[in-house]
């Protein structure tokens, strides 16, 4: 009887560093992320760290013509029930505050690393 191998699934935790209105890395983070899922993988987490916390501002309006790749992250990750998280402290840094009613929630580093315990991490 031949032996049957145990398959595992990746588990992917996101981390991300960068402005959401100055870089690709939130565009970057959302193709990696559906690819991930439609590959069979799953996505643990999808955190904002340093500057990626600007997505997390209620106040934010930008121009008809550009695209809102913060408000796409987080509708994704409503989407597929995958948890979006800033950092507090960095978002407290630099004056972001989050809406109420936001798709982010707040979290602390601490949060974060219990979540790595069986992901690996990918940053953009």
């Amino acid at each position: 009887m031949p032996l049957l191998r145990e398959t595992t699934v990746a588990h992917f935790s996101l981390l991300l560093t960068q402005n959401p209105f100055a870089s690709q890395s939130f565009d970057s983070a959302l193709q990696f992320a559906k690819a991930a899922l439609a590959a069979g993988y799953s996505i643990e987490q999808v955190f904002l760290y340093e500057d990626a916390v600007f997505a997390a501002a209620a106040t934010i309006d930008l121009p008809t013509d550009e695209r809102n790749l913060a408000a796409e992250l987080a509708k994704f990750c409503q989407q597929q029930q995958l948890p979006l998280l800033y950092c507090i402290t960095a978002a407290e840094k630099r004056g972001v505050q989050a809406a109420n009613d936001s798709l982010f929630q707040a979290a602390g580093l601490a949060e974060f690393a219990m979540r790595l315990a069986n992901s690996k991490l990918v940053q953009f």
